[in-house]
């Protein structure tokens, strides 16, 4: 199978979509208290161009996280051999 085909089954399978949304939930809501937490707590208006992008990235850098690891654990033994310096 190609590369893009087995990153897309690795990111959609095995339970990474539900992993990857709880990571988003939990970093997202601390980065947009972080972030805009004067105004959740004021009352002011909630900035959703910076709300979106805030649980988008954490989504994407766990997703990104559980196929890169995938792939790794796919590669073939004999690829696996080298000293871990190298890698």
């Amino acid at each position: 199978m190609d590369t893009v085909g087995r990153i897309w089954r690795y990111a959609v399978s095995g339970g990474v979509p539900r992993r990857s949304l709880i990571v988003a939930l939990i970093v997202g809501t601390i980065l947009n208290l972080i972030n805009q937490g004067d105004a959740v707590f004021t009352g002011m208006s909630i900035d959703v161009t910076k709300l979106l992008p805030t649980y988008l990235v954490p989504y994407c850098v766990s997703t990104y996280g559980a196929v890169s690891y995938r792939l790794h654990a796919a590669r073939p033994a004999a690829d696996q051999t080298a000293p871990a310096l190298v890698r």
